[in-house]
């Protein structure tokens, strides 16, 4: 078997700028760009998302899908090699690493991680199927915020932390109210947002519903509303809205990298030298949102595909791979 110089694990925003920059390096990537796993598709979370409009480059918007294919296309252009497979092992033990699929296995001097995170979400089935069709249902308001069917409307955000304090308040620049819904009675979010947010509730711009849950989300073409249930009385009740923004977490796709690499205390590789791409094994980077629990934003991730692009070249060259 031949040793490949680079191997991509991922081909969302990520992966695919990776894969772009490997391939104009000469280093002829080869990039197992999923399936399925984690209910991610070849594209990663964009391939759900209709309309981008805070990519640069693009100023009246573009479908999600339709970015993430110019991703592949360029990529390919300059000599990608890909896998529509879920990578099902890996093996960092030694050189030359190991990389499984379910029907295919390769060797490689270096691996770059763009595996991404999946938002966290409530599974109540109308949720998903308005999520999927656009219909005003979202787990990133700084994506999805602006667009116009929210402007002037009231729409809600579930969670408690600094997250769903931090989604709220972008929302109150588009939106007529904005109703944060949290199971308890207190905020877990840090002192100084939720300083931020009574003071929006001072405003009349966000307003709290303690102790609740959303059992279902209203709606046919487009979301009308949520049902809220109480925790503690028990009661339900309707609460009319246009827009629904999940804000309860993101989870890595990390878990084939369990015991292999270092990872922070939600589950996030851990980069240790600042400013780079470089995981706890030489010769392995991490790229995008399994790393990023921060800005989680498409630009954000292509920009840290390209660092690791660069670093995995740079890595090689030092031991006379090119």
């Amino acid at each position: 078997m031949s040793i490949e110089k680079v191997v991509i694990i991922g081909s969302g925003p990520a992966g695919l700028t990776a894969a772009i920059y490997a391939a104009r390096a000469n280093l002829n990537p080869l990039c197992f760009e999923g399936y399925s796993a984690g209910g991610l598709i070849p594209g990663g979370q964009l391939m759900f998302t209709t309309e981008v409009e805070n990519y640069p480059g693009f100023p009246e918007g573009v479908m999600g899908p339709a970015m993430m294919k110019a991703f592949r296309d360029q990529a390919e252009r300059f000599g990608t090699r890909f896998i529509r497979d879920d990578v099902s092992a890996v093996d960092f033990a030694r050189q030359p690493f190991t990389v499984k699929s379910h029907d295919e296995s390769a060797s490689a001097h270096a691996v770059i991680i763009a595996t991404g995170a999946r938002a966290n979400w409530l599974n109540l089935e109308n949720e998903q199927r308005l999520a999927k069709s656009g219909g005003g249902v979202s787990a990133c308001a700084v994506c999805d915020g602006a667009l116009p069917m929210y402007r002037n409307q009231e729409v809600v955000v579930v969670g408690g932390g600094d997250s769903a304090i931090e989604e709220g308040s972008y929302l109150t620049k588009f939106a007529k109210k904005v109703f944060l819904v949290h199971r308890r009675d207190e905020l877990r979010a840090s002192k100084a947002m939720q300083a931020r947010f009574f003071r929006l509730v001072e405003e009349g711009k966000m307003a709290p519903v303690w102790d609740s849950v959303v059992v279902d989300v209203l709606g046919d073409q487009t979301i009308t509303g949520v049902r809220l249930k109480n925790l503690k009385t028990g009661a339900e009740r309707d609460q009319a809205c246009k827009g629904l923004f999940l804000a309860i977490g993101h989870t890595p796709n990390t878990d084939l990298f369990r015991d292999i690499l270092a990872l922070d205390d939600k589950g996030y590789i851990k980069l240790p030298r600042p400013g780079s791409t470089y995981t706890s094994v030489a010769g392995v980077f991490a790229a995008g949102d399994v790393a990023d629990h921060t800005y989680r934003q498409a630009v954000t991730a292509a920009g840290t595909g390209c660092m690791a692009a660069l670093d995995a070249e740079r890595w090689l060259a030092a031991r006379g791979i090119e």
